[in-house]
């Protein structure tokens, strides 16, 4: 399965998972510790540990949610003509196997 360009995430999803940030957030502030907000939120210790760092450093503001990290560097048509082409396979392209091993 290819993900949706952008990241792999949905506007949506950006926003759920911005709003589990922010209660972290509310969380760091009344001193709570990082396991019991990995357990409450069901995430990871790691990424906890991350958006403490970010809250210390910025506050609230740093734990928003940013967007797709990037432009996509392809249309939707060239995504498109690209997963018709890969279909095809390596032999239909002038390769001798299925592995791609040189034409």
């Amino acid at each position: 399965m290819r993900y949706a360009q952008g990241g792999g995430l949905t506007a949506e999803r950006r926003q759920f998972r911005e709003r589990i940030r922010y209660e972290a957030g509310e969380r760091f502030a009344r001193g709570e510790k990082t396991a019991v907000i990995t357990r409450d939120l069901r995430v990871s210790e790691r990424s906890v540990e991350r958006w403490r760092r970010a809250w210390r450093e910025g506050g609230m503001d740093a734990l928003a949610t940013v967007g797709p990290p990037k432009l996509p560097r392809l249309s939707d048509g060239q995504f498109a003509e690209l997963e018709k082409e890969l279909a095809l396979g390596p032999a239909e392209h002038g390769w001798e196997d299925q592995h791609g091993s040189g034409p």
